[in-house]
């Protein structure tokens, strides 16, 4: 019943003052109690923030045996870099020690972790080749002390050409990434990004690797293309790596305003089942911008929706991998 003023009419000010406090009566806001500071979205954006760039009540396991990835799909623009950089630098963030090997020879991954991949630099092109060990050629970057890069220079461009002629050609990066040559710099996880294409670098990528994580994009093209790429999984397992697997399917630029979206997503998962994660990331411009600033977007917008869904992509990554690992 409302409350009558002192000339009769409702006193709606007090009643509109309890509402917002409990919180906002539209739109499905957050409720707060009286006694909570006013809730605002740039106080939620903070409150992530902090818990992003403060995780120590976030602890990740790390793995009994160290996990090498190869983040894959021979469709451009579907969040390839933007996946292994943002999980990586998570990963890191909570603890764990993450190697990640640019093999793309745009250089993209080196970019978004602030490492320098001119002409000349100590690269995964002289690994390749055998000139370096992974050791010699990993460099630090500037998002975490737990994140070190094997940097990709213009001179990878040629790789492929170069590696048709030699011995193992397919299996050169496993056998720079021997246990040996990794015991060095004690990664938990090993991520390698992958260039757009079906051919020896991205066949190098796979037969050094344990696991394969796919990123799709939440678009009509997502699935085309995406049998190739499979089949191309299942010959290297058949022929040349025995253990490799597709352990994790990521839908990336999820944009929840389109049906399109919803029905892509459900097909994905209806057909890979439980190896799709339950995090989607969505389609973000802070995403999309952080590289331009030598950053993942963990560290140029910590806030952000894509920073927080990155953020559970790699715990739901490395909680599968402790829970397989336990079966």
């Amino acid at each position: 019943m409302s409350r009558k003023s002192q000339n009769g009419a409702p006193d709606v000010s007090r009643e509109t003052t309890q509402d917002a406090q409990a919180g906002q009566v539209s739109g499905g806001a957050r409720k707060v109690a009286p006694d909570e500071p006013f809730w605002t979205p740039i106080a939620d954006e903070a409150a992530r923030a902090t818990k992003v760039l403060h995780p120590e009540n976030m602890q990740l396991p790390a793995p009994s045996h160290r996990r090498i990835i190869t983040v894959a799909n021979q469709k451009g623009g579907v969040g390839k870099t933007t996946t292994t950089v943002n999980m990586a630098a998570a990963l890191a963030i909570h603890g764990l020690k993450v190697l990640v090997i640019d093999l793309d020879p745009q250089g993209n991954a080196s970019t978004a972790l602030g490492v320098e991949h001119r002409s000349g630099t100590p690269s995964v092109y002289e690994v390749l080749i055998g000139e370096i060990s992974i050791s010699e050629a990993a460099a630090q970057s500037t998002q975490s002390d737990n994140l070190v890069c094997v940097p990709a220079t213009i001179d990878l461009a040629g790789a492929e050409i170069e590696l048709v002629s030699m011995a193992s050609r397919e299996a050169r990066l496993k056998e720079a990434l021997s246990p040996e040559s990794l015991d060095q710099l004690q990664p938990d996880y090993v991520f390698i990004d992958c260039p757009p294409s079906l051919g020896l670098l991205t066949v190098n990528a796979m037969v050094a690797a344990q696991e394969v994580l796919i990123p799709i994009q939440c678009e009509y093209y997502a699935l085309e293309g995406l049998g190739q790429l499979l089949r191309n999984i299942e010959l290297v397992q058949a022929h040349l790596n025995p253990s490799l697997h597709v352990s994790t399917i990521l839908l990336t630029m999820y944009d929840g305003r389109t049906k399109l979206a919803d029905q892509v997503t459900n097909e994905v998962r209806q057909h890979f089942g439980d190896h799709v994660l339950k995090t989607v990331i969505p389609r973000s411009v802070k995403v999309s911008e952080a590289p331009g600033f030598g950053q993942t977007v963990l560290t140029y917008d910590p806030g952000s929706r894509g920073a927080m869904s990155y953020l559970d992509a790699s715990r739901e990554v490395a909680l599968r991998g402790a829970k397989m690992e336990t079966r």
